[in-house]
């Protein structure tokens, strides 16, 4: 079959397209972690799409969790069998996003899709629904066209990518006994605007939580307490010195090459200003470069700490929020990243470059249990911001680009 006709049939799609980015728009999912009820209401939509379509097979795997609605974060596969089950090709996206922030920042409702000069504008609508929708649909064009393709087919929509992967990937790989070491493996998150970027590798990433503990008192009588926020802040300034001067290396397959060290978080104190805090928790983002020992690092962390608590009589935890190793990288001669090479030059015209990235993306996850996974998107990289938007166009060729790879001999 010629690909104009398959191209066709899906550019005919697009109303459809934009209406499933409506109505998952409409369902938040964000996780509890994060102040929403998690992904239940997308997946139970997702599912009555995928049963429209007719697959061949369609499994839940939920994992328990008590703050979710009806106590559960749900993942889901469907597959479409093909001429042969030696190998699946795989496409991943996630269903739950991250809040919307200050909705002042909004010109739209975020929750509410809005159409205008070729953009679908929506919390989610890039990340990851502008994918999500683009899998679904290029494997309804393939199943409407009656075409068998040369191998079996499959789509997965995980939970709590946003927040760690615990009841997404992480519980799926525990439980799915299907995925096979010859399978090709796409996750389309990691967006580029020419889509010229495919993702190989990913940098180790420490997330930690500190909580500094002094003595509260009145701000007129600072000596009869312990102000826990100065010794926060001078634990930030020092780790900031400590972690930049010793942990420098660079390596040019990362952009950017080096270690990042980022005090993000802070919570709230105390509410009022004439009082000393007895206690001030924040939080450090740590991308670390793959030859770096992750322990090594923390380990580090917490001389810094001693010294703090020593100077300024205060107490400090430090709790391991994630404390992920790099995965072994994806080569660059994998079969799952020629083949993306290749159709992603025939659909967008553009030559591909592999690179690795800071962001931990769920792929680490399939590249920890042994499977090579590919990480690629094309969009104008406005996922979490305010006024997130997708551009329909990419979201229609994209489902070009993995209808293209399903049909690879």
């Amino acid at each position: 079959m010629e690909l104009e006709e398959l191209y066709k049939k899906i550019e005919e799609y697009k109303d459809e397209m934009i209406e499933m980015q409506k109505e998952l728009c409409a369902r938040p999912a964000i996780s509890p972690e994060s102040g929403g009820e998690g992904e239940f209401e997308k997946a139970q939509y997702i599912k009555k799409i995928l049963d429209g379509i007719g697959f061949d097979s369609i499994e839940e795997y939920d994992a328990k969790d008590p703050k979710a609605k009806n106590g559960v974060r749900p993942n889901l596969v469907a597959e479409l069998r093909g001429a042969s089950s030696k190998k699946t090709i795989w496409f991943m996206t996630h269903m739950d996003v991250v809040p919307p922030g200050d909705l002042n920042l909004w010109n739209t409702d975020p929750y509410k899709i809005e159409v205008k000069e070729g953009k679908i504008y929506g919390r989610g609508t890039t990340d990851n629904q502008q994918d999500l929708v683009a899998s679904i649909y290029a494997l309804k064009a393939i199943k409407d066209l009656g075409i068998t393709p040369p191998y079996d087919l499959g789509v997965v929509f995980v939970s709590d990518e946003e927040t760690g992967s615990k009841y997404g990937l992480s519980h799926l790989l525990k439980v799915y006994p299907r995925f096979k070491k010859e399978d090709l493996i796409l996750v389309p998150d990691f967006p580029t605007p020419d889509g010229s970027l495919i993702e190989v590798a990913e940098k180790s990433i420490m997330w930690l939580k500190f909580i500094v503990k002094g003595k509260p008192t009145h701000a007129m009588m600072p000596g009869k307490g312990i102000n826990a926020n100065r010794a926060a802040s001078n634990l930030i300034c020092r780790l900031d010195e400590m972690l930049h001067k010793n942990y420098s290396e660079k390596n040019e397959l990362f952009d950017p090459p080096e270690s990042t060290f980022e005090p993000t978080k802070k919570e709230a104190n105390i509410p009022n200003i004439n009082t000393v805090p007895g206690e001030d928790v924040f939080y450090w983002d740590c991308r670390v470069l793959p030859n770096y020992r992750m322990d090594e690092i923390f380990n580090r962390i917490k001389e810094e700490v001693k010294v703090v608590e020593k100077e300024f009589n205060v107490a400090t935890s430090i709790e391991k929020i994630m404390f992920d190793r790099a995965a072994p990288p994806t080569p660059k001669d994998a079969p799952v990243v020629e083949s993306l090479s290749r159709v992603v030059k025939n659909v967008y015209g553009v030559d591909t470059k592999t690179v690795g990235i800071g962001g931990g993306t769920v792929a680490a996850y399939f590249r920890r249990a042994g499977f090579n996974a590919a990480v690629w998107g094309k969009s104008d990289e406005t996922e979490h911001q305010p006024n997130e938007y997708c551009v329909i166009e990419n979201m229609v060729n994209d489902a070009k680009v993995f209808a293209t790879m399903m049909l690879q001999p």
